[in-house]
């Protein structure tokens, strides 16, 4: 590929400190070079090098790509009437989602692929240019193991999520559904995934099958991730914690042990925003785990029935107007803070050498995407150096 060049920038967020101003390392009046996949060069305008084509900004803001480090892509059906009822005064159950489980089970792999492609779309056109991808909408050995394989059509980041919710067949068993999900479906499974994952939860699995399940991953060569303390506290942050996971993701009802635990480990905590909007629960407070000096992403959790919603920008806003972000703080944990909950080092950052994930934005600045909501903000997305097409 040719090498590209990206000038005219008004406002340029590296996310590397040493590039430039602040925590976002933002450069004024800057300028990109791309060179194939990777990123060749950043710095002033007036130095950049010459390069084969060239993309004039002309004045406005480049970010990196955005990180959804936690998303459930792979299901079939629709749950508005649900929805509907949450508006008017139902309250959230994790049990609504074996509404979508009988409709993925009945659902062709061609008709999972073209929803699933579809949404991946969807989120590149919003600026997402790395998406996590869970299974847990199957729950049976064959259905998990096909989840897995069509998230692996579309990245690279593919989570074994069988411990979502009991299994209907099993309602009565929960000992024996723990025996298939670290048993049969993990051998299944393992193969087509780098992330085991379980919603340790209220409703879903306690702390001793949380374990079970994610130690059982682990020994299969996965990486765990918890769905940790959404509904209420719980065992979830300090499992997390304990394991070493990647991240402890929704992070809704911490105590200060919790807190404590989190800003004292790389486990990253994940904020799903989009999940209190469509269920009309209390925000986590981003506040208190940044003051302690935890790491935090932000992330969509898009899934049918509690946060149908591929927009990070969507999630920005609301996190800087309800969780105590500064607009600074969710930007990077859109970006930076999804890789880190990933554990890439390629992405989520515009420097010499990283994946060439850069969004253009319709703005001169990265703050429009929180003084701006709901406004379609993002102009172009290169995605590995590639053009993403509208």
């Amino acid at each position: 590929m040719a090498s590209f060049l990206i000038d005219n920038i008004a406002s340029l967020v590296t996310n590397d400190p040493s590039l430039g101003d602040g925590p976002l390392g933002v450069l004024r009046d800057a300028a990109v070079v791309l060179d194939g996949e990777r990123i060749a060069w950043v710095g002033p305008a007036g130095d950049a090098p010459p390069a084969d084509a060239r993309h004039d900004a002309a004045g406005r803001a480049v970010i990196p790509g955005f990180v959804d480090s936690h998303a459930h892509l792979v299901f079939a059906g629709d749950r508005t009437d649900e929805f509907a009822a949450r508006m008017a005064g139902q309250a959230y159950a994790a049990g609504g989602i074996r509404t979508t489980v009988a409709a993925t089970r009945a659902a062709t792999d061609e008709a999972l692929a073209a929803n699933l492609e579809r949404l991946v779309a969807e989120a590149a056109r919003q600026g997402t240019t790395l998406i996590e991808c869970k299974s847990g909408y199957g729950l049976t050995v064959d259905d998990e193991a096909r989840a897995l394989r069509l998230a692996g059509q579309v990245t690279d980041e593919v989570t074994y999520l069988g411990a979502h919710v009991l299994a209907p067949e099993y309602a009565d068993d929960p000992a024996g559904y723990v025996d298939l999900v670290t048993g049969p479906m993990l051998d299944a499974c393992a193969p087509h995934a780098r992330w085991v994952d379980v919603f340790c939860e209220r409703g879903a699995f306690d702390g001793d099958q949380a374990r079970a399940v994610l130690t059982a991953g682990m020994a299969r060569g996965l990486v765990p991730r918890v769905h940790a303390n959404q509904l209420g506290p719980g065992p979830g942050v300090q499992l997390a914690v304990e394991l070493g996971a990647a991240s402890a993701d929704h992070c809704t009802h911490l105590t200060d042990a919790d807190i404590d635990a989190l800003a004292g480990t790389s486990t990253v905590a994940t904020l799903l925003p989009g999940a209190e909007f469509s269920t009309r629960a209390a925000y986590p407070d981003a506040r208190r785990l940044l003051d302690a000096g935890a790491t935090v992403a932000l992330s969509t959790d898009c899934n049918p029935g509690s946060s149908f919603t591929t927009s990070v920008p969507f999630c920005i806003a609301v996190a800087v107007r309800e969780m105590g972000m500064t607009p600074d703080e969710a930007v990077w944990s859109a970006t930076a803070g999804g890789a880190a909950a990933l554990r890439r080092t390629d992405v989520g950052r515009i420097t010499p050498g990283a994946r060439a994930d850069l969004v253009e934005l319709d703005a001169p600045s990265h703050v429009h995407l929180a003084y701006r909501p709901g406004v379609p903000l993002v102009r172009t997305v290169w995605r590995q150096g590639a053009l993403v097409e509208a």
